[in-house]
């Protein structure tokens, strides 16, 4: 296995929560039904892992925000799950595995991935 694509992203969970705010349709946008009911910093760090997947990937054009979902294994692990546009950008990486951390403290959720053939 190589790695293949790695993408990390920040958000200020503050500024994160003006924005969600000042636009009140861009929850609904971004995440799925499941992640809109999650507490603002889950958001933020789950929007910070969809952004850094599209790094991850090279930011390719024309993928869906709710292609890529932020879901807990029962041990509370974060994973993706990549349905539609997201997953066949994935594919067409090579990437076989997709690591996902996450991480909120201080105002700040983090998220890294790491694409492996």
């Amino acid at each position: 296995m190589a790695v293949i694509g790695v993408g990390i992203d920040v958000v200020g969970i503050d500024r994160f929560a003006e924005t969600l705010e000042r636009t009140p349709a861009l929850r609904q946008r971004l995440f799925t039904e499941a992640e809109a009911a999650r507490p603002l910093m889950s958001l933020a760090a789950r929007f910070a892992a969809k952004e850094a997947l599209a790094k991850a990937l090279g930011a390719p054009q024309g993928l869906a925000w709710h292609d890529c979902e932020v879901v807990n294994e029962s041990s509370g692990r974060p994973r993706l799950l990549l349905r539609g546009t997201v997953a066949a950008a994935v594919e067409a990486a090579g990437a076989a595995h997709v690591h996902l951390s996450l991480s909120h403290d201080a105002g700040v959720a983090s998220a890294v991935v790491i694409l492996e053939s």
